[in-house]
């Protein structure tokens, strides 16, 4: 397999991977603080933030990894790393 320079992985390969089993922290979204600002969608380095249907955010936990970027810079501080309960 040949990889481009400077890249280790071709492009969407967490997408075939489900990368939130290895997680230990979780983010823990709180409808009452966010403002829906979308800041944690944007930062979120894995894509797995969404609008849901009532238009605040929710991240797809197969995916998320829990870095903990949204909690950290969540404006609102809307969101809570929790440990992930298995």
């Amino acid at each position: 397999m040949a990889l481009a320079v400077g890249c280790r992985a071709r492009p969407g390969k967490s997408r075939d991977n489900i990368t939130g089993s290895w997680r230990v922290f979780k983010p823990v979204f709180d409808k009452e603080k966010c403002t829906k600002c979308g800041l944690c969608m944007t930062l979120c380095p894995e894509g797995c933030i969404h609008e849901t249907e009532e238009e605040f955010v929710a991240p797809d936990y197969t995916y998320c990894k829990g870095c903990g970027i949204c909690a950290e810079e969540c404006p609102g501080e809307g969101i809570e790393m929790k440990l992930e309960e298995k």
